[in-house]
């Protein structure tokens, strides 16, 4: 590899938002080098095991058209490769693993599959290099542009330094901000300061953001005595006994069938497969095997009948107890050392000691890890799913008063209670220079500071293009969960298809200034450059407004 790269757009950080912002810029005709830590490219989709988080009304609107491309791609790659039966083979809307967390609950290395299929063919071309296996360490800045990036080796390689007119930083916890000297914001604003209805009163906490959680593939063998019980973790004493300090409090011990409900906090007795539900006995929370189901034996030939599997991401493997955005590398280390071994951790529990509710005895020894979903050994995602990153300061910052429902109408709306008539034709703020649209509810997990579930209803919302403009830098933009938030909000725009319209607007946005000769602040103040933006947009399919649809 070479020691010094150019290119006309550096995308830093292979993501879901990265991908998207490469794909933009690749087919508008430029020279995209995108850069990815991990063997996998596609982020929360791929790398990190994640099925997709979409609103309810993803499969017609509710995000871009390269998106739902992007969708429609590996329901091929399921109907064209795997023995599924007639009516799978040919349901235009495919869940492929049957998980109600998502209409397309699918294997991470499917989705990475679907992801190559979209970029393959730059690459061919020569538009696209992805350099894998590198990290950003450095940065050469003059005043308010940055100059280049130096990539480091994670694989003992030289390290690269890359030029390119436009650097978007697409990676999961905004690196390139302190490394540039752009102004950011990390962890919990002060009531005081952002005015939000659900902000924590008194200082700000720039330590308080949410868990990561280090997912993992599981699968299940139903033969009678199947017993694939992993080794005993080296960490399992302490996570057996480990309960979140949280306010309001957790319900116990984190490895538990009991939870918190998140929008009420109200205890939630689990089980783990959908026949183990019984409201007599106050099991009516969530059957989490079906939660985020991947192989869902309904959807295959009879006579193929594969184990089913499911990704583990719930809230017994949320971890708070180190921050992968401290300044001291140990904590770190820490961070990611003890998220896997809760995860791990989580698996032996639920091997070995679980209450099983179908035998009334302990365990499920019947459950394995599914390392070739992930590409690991272990079944363990190649990356933590990270909720929460650094944030611009941009021109703009979206509150909780833009999008929430109780801020905006004062009624506390409930996912489980009827809609309010006083809801009706009240809707999240109207943008003018809108560059996208998504939708979901303010969802943040337990925190590094101590915080319970925070979980409010939300309109459908817009992308402002002043959330993707920094104060003062001109050629670096956010295309990742670093846009211009709070705390707050980053819990309705951190989900897979609004980091993609982010990654693709922000690609688009440096590919119009390249074209045009300006830059990403004229665009924002300038009426005629931004309706022209948008135009260019709406061609690429990118919708900027929502039709009239209600809050969830």
């Amino acid at each position: 590899m070479p020691r010094e790269m150019a290119c006309d757009v550096l995308v830093v950080g292979g993501g879901t938002g990265g991908c998207a912002a490469a794909l933009a810029a690749c087919r508008a005709g430029k020279r995209v080098i995108m850069t990815e830590p991990c063997e996998w490219i596609g982020g929360q989709l791929t790398s990190q095991a994640v099925p997709p988080d979409d609103n309810r009304w993803i499969e017609t609107h509710g995000g871009t058209v390269s998106y739902r491309a992007y969708r429609r791609a590996v329901r091929r790659y399921y109907q064209d490769a795997y023995p599924l039966n007639a009516a799978a083979r040919v349901d235009s809307e495919l869940n492929p693993g049957t998980g109600w967390v998502s209409r397309l609950c699918c294997e991470p290395k499917v989705a990475y599959a679907a992801m190559l299929q979209l970029l393959s063919p730059y690459e061919s071309q020569g538009l696209l290099r992805i350099v894998r296996y590198v990290e950003p360490s450095a940065a050469t800045v003059d005043g308010d542009r940055v100059q280049s990036v130096t990539l480091r080796s994670l694989c003992g390689e030289p390290e690269v330094t890359v030029v390119a007119p436009y650097v978007l930083d697409a990676t999961e916890l905004g690196d390139l901000l302190p490394l540039t000297g752009t102004e950011f914001v990390v962890g919990a604003e002060s009531q005081e300061e952002t005015g939000e209805l659900h902000a924590r009163p008194g200082a700000a906490d720039p330590d308080n953001v949410q868990a990561i959680t280090w997912c993992f593939a599981m699968g299940y063998d139903p033969t009678p005595g199947a017993d694939h019980t992993i080794a005993r973790p080296a960490q399992y004493e302490r996570w057996r006994a480990y309960a979140p300090e949280v306010a309001p409090a957790w319900t116990g011990e984190l490895l538990s069938w009991t939870d918190c409900m998140p929008w009420s906090l109200e205890p939630r007795h689990n089980v783990l497969f959908p026949h183990e539900l019984d409201p007599a006995a106050g099991r009516k929370g969530n059957a989490f095997f079906a939660y985020r189901q991947i192989v869902g034996s309904r959807n295959w030939d009879r006579d193929r009948t594969p184990h089913e599997a499911t990704m583990v991401n719930w809230p017994m493997n949320d971890y708070i107890e180190a921050d992968l955005m401290s300044d001291d590398p140990e904590d770190r280390r820490r961070a990611l050392e003890e998220s896997r071994q809760l995860s791990l951790s989580l698996l032996y529990w639920l091997q070995t000691e679980a209450p099983n509710w179908s035998t009334g005895g302990q365990g499920y020894p019947g459950l394995y890890p599914r390392g070739d979903a992930t590409g690991t050994n272990d079944g363990l995602a190649q990356a933590p799913y990270i909720r929460e990153s650094r944030r611009i300061r941009a021109r703009f910052t979206i509150t909780e008063q833009h999008v929430g429902t109780e801020a905006r109408t004062g009624i506390r709306y409930l996912p489980d209670k009827p809609m309010d008539e006083r809801l009706i034709g009240v809707r999240g703020e109207s943008y003018p220079d809108s560059v996208g649209i998504g939708h979901y509810r303010i969802d943040l997990h337990i925190s590094t500071g101590g915080d319970n579930y925070i979980d409010i209803s939300s309109f459908p919302f817009q992308i402002p293009l002043g959330a993707l403009i920094p104060v003062r830098m001109r050629n670096l933009l956010p295309a990742c969960k670093n846009i211009g938030t709070t705390h707050l909000t980053n819990g309705c725009y951190r989900l897979h298809p609004v980091e993609w319209n982010i990654g693709e607007s922000a690609g688009a946005l440096a590919v119009f200034c390249l074209n045009h000769g300006v830059e990403p602040a004229q665009v924002y103040e300038s009426e005629a450059l931004l309706n022209d933006f948008q135009a260019s947009l709406v061609r690429q399919g990118v919708p900027l407004a929502w039709p009239n649809v209600l809050p969830v």
